[in-house]
């Protein structure tokens, strides 16, 4: 009986845990089929906001370009971005795609054997990540790409054409749809700073010390190499008085450094350079790289502690700020100072730095109709000490400047331009868009790290680079300078109006002058200009019987997305407009509209002619009534559409506008003569001459003659 019981039981299992077996097998998910996408595939063109795709191999190849480190804007190639942020190599693979908000800037950079390239601004981005699907998000088995087909929308009388695609998703949409809510963590400060230190007065060092810097720097003369103990514990009891002040509430911490005959020396290794004086060392919580722009010392006193006249009461109840300041309203600059503030400087020689920041804000005239001002020290990192809105008289900001507590560390000037680039120039941080981005770059000798990547990125951003040199290397020591002819190689153009040598910090003050007065020549600050806003862009429009009016509208919605792109005002870029059949009519000239809504109810107004095809004699025109009135520091750019062989030669007319400084961008559509477009395109053809086989694909050279134009741009000399 008991034999049979077993038996049935396990009989009863065993067909339970094949069931349960097959119910697994049924029930298994079925494995997502992953789309494939060419090389030349760029985010915009992909109407998902967020996707998983299969790359083939061999899309690292310059053709196909990418724009933009870690975030690239939506015309870069998908899968050659993939390889230069390291998702996938050469071979391909599978990758994650998440559209994003656009952004005001895109940096360039070298990376996995990819060259990434530099852009102002664009309406869209997208990240990269590994082809892993997210929790919870659905992924299309079928990308769906912009049509281009048109579609007919209504204004008013006017009929006019428009791309079917969809619109990019706001930032706010973007982030319910494609991000996952962030968490937000509280920690208890107590737990997550660093303590203070108790250790020994005769056996403490600064950090700083086991920094190395590569090169020498010449030994100065730093006063006084031991203190007195009741020095130091006049220091001590300065520190414990700071730590009171500032309470349970901040997330601080300090550690004060007592000095004694025994260790007051500073040893700088693999130099042999001993720096002579007490120093105190400030320890600072760790920052992620993603949260610079919010960076701050975690200590900042008012004052110095070796000071003798510290006062925690003056700390604690500063006075009222001077009231806003119209400024000098001939010098409307916003103007960052990048501060030593590493260890070769010394403590006296960053004093002699601290006054002449400060006869600098006085001279300039600090206001909220002239300049604005901000400071950046650099070290190992570089930190903010106030930025463009802290302060509008120069009497506050000559307070300020006298309370900046030194940083200590190394010369890492790259660092800081990088920084300045990303994080200073913010509308939220006062920058007021139409006065000029200028950095003053203060050296002690030279850069501990390179420079000309990151100065290149911030000019292309519009940054007007100047740098004043102190005590520079000497014929002994340029050996040790790691970048030579580092100046050259950063300043905003090499004539030498952006640089300044000072043979020693204690002659500083007498290029106060000279520095404000180049600083508010604003008619010579070469860099505020970019591919965006320094151009006199001139259509030519084929009017012509052959083009229709359907396909006109088109041709001008096609000008139109060209022009929203630039940043169009009197001063920035402007544009102006022909139509021509055998004759020619100037629709609207350079200084007929001074905004870009404006620009564009011009552009829509632009009537259907019809005739016949008289391309030289266009061009000819062009030349005459839009060119010759363009402004001398201006980039003169032809964009002439046409549909078919001209009646007429255009190969004399295209050589004159050359020769007239013109850049001629050619876009020919189906009957169009190749020929021709080469002719009138400018040298090198290929670059600057584009077919289409029908009039609705026109809009899939807007980017790439955008890409041209600012490639073109910031491929220019700077001498």
């Amino acid at each position: 009986m008991k034999a049979t019981v077993i038996a049935t039981f396990f009989g009863v299992f065993l067909t339970c845990t094949y069931t349960a077996k097959d119910a697994t097998k049924k029930t298994k998910k079925a494995k997502l089929y992953v789309p494939q996408i060419d090389c030349d595939v760029k985010a915009g063109k992909i109407i998902n906001p967020e996707f998983i795709a299969k790359c083939p191999p061999g899309c690292q190849d310059v053709k196909y370009r990418v724009y933009g480190t870690d975030i690239y804007a939506s015309f870069s190639s998908v899968c050659n971005a993939a390889i230069h942020s390291g998702i996938i190599d050469n071979t391909g693979g599978k990758i994650l795609v998440q559209k994003v908000a656009g952004h005001s800037g895109y940096r360039g950079s070298f990376s996995n054997g990819v060259r990434s390239l530099s852009l102002p601004r664009w309406r869209e981005s997208f990240l990269v990540s590994e082809g892993k699907p997210r929790k919870g998000v659905t992924y299309p088995t079928t990308l769906e790409y912009s049509s281009s087909k048109s579609t007919t929308v209504k204004s008013g009388d006017t009929v006019r054409k428009e791309n079917q695609t969809t619109p990019v998703p706001t930032p706010a949409t973007q982030m319910a749809t494609t991000t996952p809510t962030p968490m937000t963590t509280t920690t208890d400060p107590s737990t997550t700073m660093p303590q203070p230190t108790k250790t020994p007065a005769a056996t403490r060092t600064t950090a700083a010390a086991a920094k190395t810097r590569p090169g020498l720097h010449r030994v100065r003369d730093m006063g006084s190499s031991s203190v007195h103990p009741a020095y130091a514990s006049v220091v001590a009891a300065a520190a414990r008085q700071v730590q009171a002040a500032q309470g349970r509430g901040q997330n601080t911490a300090f550690r004060g450094t007592s000095t004694s005959a025994s260790n007051s020396n500073i040893l700088r290794h693999n130099t042999g350079v001993q720096r002579q004086e007490p120093v105190a060392t400030f320890q600072r919580a760790a920052s992620s790289p993603a949260h610079l722009a919010m960076e701050t010392d975690s200590w900042k006193p008012g004052l110095n502690l070796f000071y003798t006249g510290f006062s925690s009461k003056e700390e604690l109840n500063p006075k009222p700020l001077e009231p806003i300041s119209q400024g000098n309203q001939n010098c409307k600059v916003d103007l960052s100072f990048l501060m030593d503030g590493s260890w070769s400087i010394g403590k006296r020689r960053f004093q002699l730095q601290k006054r002449f920041l400060g006869n600098v804000a006085q001279a300039l005239g600090i206001g909220s109709a002239g300049p604005l001002m901000g400071i950046v020290q650099y070290g190992d990192d570089p930190s903010t000490e106030f930025n463009l809105k802290t302060y509008a008289n120069s009497k506050d900001l000559r307070n300020a400047i006298e309370k900046i507590q030194q940083k200590g560390g190394l010369s890492n000037v790259g660092k800081a331009l990088s920084f300045v680039n990303k994080n200073f120039f913010l509308d939220a941080n006062g920058n007021r868009g139409g006065a000029p981005n200028v950095v003053v770059v203060m050296v002690d000798g030279w850069p501990t790290d390179r420079v000309e990547e990151a100065s290149r990125l911030a000019r292309e951003s519009g940054i007007n680079i100047f740098f004043v040199t102190v005590e520079a290397a000497a014929q002994s020591e340029k050996q040790n300078v790691i970048e030579p002819n580092f100046v050259d190689k950063a300043v905003c153009r090499t004539s030498g109006f952006y640089s300044i040598n000072v043979p020693s910090w204690f002659s500083l003050h007498k290029v106060v002058q000279p520095l404000v007065k180049r600083v508010c020549d604003t008619d010579q600050l070469a860099c505020s200009k970019t591919c965006l806003n320094s151009a006199d862009i001139g259509f030519v429009i084929d009017g012509s019987s052959s083009v229709g009016t359907g396909n006109f509208r088109t041709v001008l919605q096609f000008v139109a997305n060209i022009s929203k792109e630039f940043e169009i005002s009197d001063t920035d870029t402007r544009i102006g407009a022909v139509q021509y059949t055998y004759e020619q009519r100037l629709e609207f000239s350079f200084d007929k509209h001074s905004t870009k809504q404006d620009v564009l109810n011009a552009i829509k107004r632009i009537s259907y002619w019809s005739g016949g095809t008289s391309t030289g004699a266009a061009i000819s025109y062009a030349s005459e009534q839009l060119f010759s009135k363009s402004k001398p520091n201006k980039r003169k750019i032809m964009i002439l559409i046409t549909d078919g062989r001209s009646y007429d030669d255009v190969s004399m007319p295209a050589m004159a506008a050359h020769q007239n400084g013109v850049i001629a961008y050619s876009i020919g559509v189906a009957w169009a003569a190749p020929d021709e477009l080469e002719a009138i395109a400018s040298d090198p053809a290929k670059e600057h001459s584009f077919f289409v086989d029908e009039f609705d694909n026109l809009y899939r050279y807007v980017n790439q003659l955008i890409q041209n134009i600012c490639t073109e741009f910031n491929s220019q000399p700077r001498n």
